[in-house]
C-alpha cells in the first residue's frame, strides 16, 4: 500500500467494526464471498470448464479482480474483501480500501508531480486524494468471453504541478488455461497440483495534444493485489546480487519505520519477509535489484503464490511516490510488499492482508503513444514435495528454506 495512504485507511477501519481473518481455512469460502459481492454489486466471473479455477471481477471497482479459487465455491478465496467498508455503502473522500487480489492504480502518489495532491497543497493526510478513476469510478465493459474480459476509460488527471493529462486506460483480464501453466512459470505442474492463474494486462495511452515529459512529470501503471494472511505467510523476493557500490541497496525497508530483523531476512540474491497481519511494515526494491517474479508461500494453509510481471530492459525511470517535493522524483520502486497490521498498539489493523505489488516504468509519451504493464498471478496447492519442486523453479528456494527463514521459537 502506498507511503501515508494507508493512515488514512486505517483511521477509517476504527470506525468500522472489526474485520475476521481469513487463513487456512476461512470461514467463508470463495462461493460466500462471491455471493456477498453479488449483493451489493454487480459481478463477472470467469472460469475454465471444469468450474474448479474462478475469477471475480468487479467493473464498478475498475475491473479490480476481488478473489478467486482453484477449488470451485467450495474452495477458500484468496483475496481479501473489505467487507466493511462494500455492505456500509459509504463512501470514503480520500480512499476507499474494497480490498481485492488485483487492482488497478497509477502513480505517483506524492512529490511534485503526484495525482493524489492538489496543486500547491501541503503533503498532509487532509490534503491526500485518490483520484476517482482509480477509486469510485466504474471501468466500461469492452467485451467478455467466458474467461477473458475487457476493459477501457478515458479520464483527465491533473498533478501536483497543474499539469494536465488526458489518459485512455485499457485493461483485460484473462483466466490462463491450465495447460499453460508450466510454460508460464517454467516449472512441471504435476497433477497433484490444484491451481488458479490470472493474468492482466494494463496500459495507458496519451489522449492529449502535448508530449508527457520529465520536466512537468509522468505517469505509470501501479497493480496491487491483497492476499489473506495466515501466521505463516513468508513472502520471497529473489533479487539480483551485487555490491550496493553498484546496484545500490538490496531493499528499501524504510517506508514506515525499519522493518525489525525478525521479520526480514535479506540474503545475498533473495529476502524473506514475514507477512502475517500482524505488524505494519513495506519494503521496495529498486530498478537495479528487481527481477520479474516474486511470490509468497502460506505454510499453514499450503498456498504457493506466485506473481510475474514485465520489466523492460534497461528501464531506469520508476516514479517516486514520497510525499515531498524530491530531488529525484523518478528514482522510485519496482516491486514493493506491505504487510497490514495495528497502526499503534492495541489499534485495529485494516484487515488484516499483504499485498504484493508491481510498477511499470515512467510513462514518457509522445500524442497517441501506449505504454503497457503485464501482471500475472498464480495459486498453487497441493504436496509440499510437489510445491517445493516449483518453488525451486520459481523463486530459487526451497519451501524448507522459506519455512526456516521465519521459522518462530517453540
Amino acid at each position: 500500500m502506498g507511503h501515508g495512504r494507508l493512515v488514512i485507511v486505517l483511521l477509517a477501519a476504527v470506525l468500522m467494526a472489526g474485520c475476521e481473518m481469513e487463513t487456512v481455512k476461512p470461514a467463508r469460502t470463495f462461493g460466500d464471498d462471491l455471493e456477498f459481492l453479488k449483493h451489493h454489486t454487480d459481478v463477472l466471473v470467469l472460469a475454465d470448464d471444469e468450474g474448479k479455477a474462478q475469477v471475480a471481477i468487479v467493473p464498478a471497482y475498475q475491473g479490480r479482480v476481488m478473489t478467486s479459487t482453484a477449488a470451485g465455491a467450495a474452495g477458500a478465496g484468496f483475496g481479501w474483501i473489505n467487507r466493511e467498508l462494500i455492505a456500509s455503502g459509504r463512501i470514503d473522500a480520500h480512499m476507499n480500501a474494497y480490498g481485492g487480489e488485483e487492482r488497478f492504480w497509477m502513480g505517483p502518489e506524492g512529490g511534485q508531480f503526484s495525482i493524489f495532491f492538489a496543486k500547491g497543497a501541503e503533503f498532509n493526510l487532509d490534503n491526500w486524494r485518490t483520484p476517482a478513476v482509480i477509486d469510485t469510478e466504474p471501468f466500461g465493459v469492452v467485451s467478455q468471453t467466458n474467461t477473458t474480459v475487457a476493459f477501457r476509460r478515458l479520464t483527465r488527471l491533473t498533478n501536483y504541478s497543474g499539469v494536465i493529462f488526458d489518459v485512455q486506460i485499457n485493461r483485460s483480464v484473462k483466466l490462463l488455461p491450465a495447460d499453460s501453466h508450466a510454460w508460464a512459470l517454467g516449472a512441471d505442474i504435476p497433477k497433484t497440483i490444484t491451481a488458479v492463474a490470472f493474468q492482466t494486462d494494463n496500459s495507458i495511452t496519451n489522449k492529449g495534444a502535448k508530449a508527457w515529459t520529465k520536466e512537468t512529470g509522468l505517469l505509470s501503471i501501479w497493480i496491487l493485489g491483497m492476499f489473506n494472511p495466515s501466521d505463516e505467510t513468508i513472502v520471497v523476493i529473489p533479487f539480483e546480487p551485487g555490491p550496493d557500490s553498484e546496484l545500490g541497496p538490496k531493499v528499501n525497508d524504510e517506508y514506515f519505520g525499519k522493518v525489525p530483523a525478525d521479520r526480514l531476512i535479506v540474503g545475498d540474491d533473495v529476502l524473506f519477509f514475514n507477512c502475517d497481519g500482524q505488524y505494519r511494515s513495506k519494503i521496495g526494491l529498486s530498478p537495479k535489484r528487481a527481477k520479474p517474479i516474486m511470490g509468497s508461500y502460506d505454510a499453514a494453509g499450503g498456498v504457493l503464490t506466485i506473481v510475474q510481471y514485465n520489466k523492460p530492459e534497461g528501464a531506469t525511470d520508476y516514479v517516486n511516490s514520497m510525499w515531498e517535493l524530491q530531488d529525484k522524483p523518478f528514482a522510485g520502486d519496482v516491486v514493493n510488499s506491505y504487510n497490514d497490521g495495528p497502526p499503534k498498539p492495541g489499534a485495529k489493523p485494516l484487515g488484516p492482508f499483504y499485498e504484493l505489488e508491481t510498477s511499470s516504468p515512467a510513462a514518457e509519451l509522445k500524442p497517441g503513444e501506449t505504454l503497457s504493464h503485464m501482471h500475472r498471478t498464480f495459486h498453487l496447492q497441493g504436496p509440499e514435495k510437489d510445491l517445493d519442486a516449483i518453488a525451486r523453479a520459481t523463486l530459487g528456494v526451497s519451501l524448507d528454506e522459506i519455512k526456516s527463514a521465519m521459522a518462530k521459537p517453540k
